[in-house]
């Protein structure tokens, strides 16, 4: 499969993510509700380590490595926290847009920190969706 098979799967995996959050985020604290999802994650990405037997693979990780995996784990940990949060008392129509401006914010610290070079198209979209992501969170 090509990358781009795998981001829309991504995208569509994501899309269920946020309605059934909103769903199951309902009538519990949204602290509880991340700590619950997290379990579910953590114990799928290591079922399928072990069924592929990737395990030996952890002592060859560098520190350098795991060392920045440990922060976007706790990067992640915070936008989860957030993102359940802002669920919990906002619609879901209207979290879920203005949690997409990740994708902006990427793009602007892909050029900052990692050099990647911002082209003409690249600025038109990240304004389209800057735009696009105001209005849905914030039209009444």
């Amino acid at each position: 499969m090509t990358w781009l098979i795998y981001a829309f799967l991504s995208a569509f995996f994501a899309a269920l993510t946020a309605i059934l959050a909103k769903i199951g985020v309902k009538d519990i604290n949204s602290n509880l509700a991340t700590g619950i999802r997290t379990i579910v994650i953590m114990l799928f990405a290591w079922g399928i380590i072990f069924f592929q037997g990737l395990f030996k693979d952890i002592p060859k990780i560098s520190r350098f490595g795991l060392f920045f995996l440990v922060l976007s784990g706790l990067a992640t940990g915070l936008s989860w926290l957030f993102y359940f949060r802002a669920l919990q008392i906002g619609s879901v129509s209207k979290v879920v847009p203005i949690d997409k401006l990740s994708l902006v914010l990427t793009i602007i610290l892909s050029v900052l920190i990692l050099k990647e070079k911002l082209t003409f198209p690249v600025l038109i979209g990240v304004l389209l969706m800057t735009a696009g992501a105001i209005i849905i969170g914030f039209w009444k």
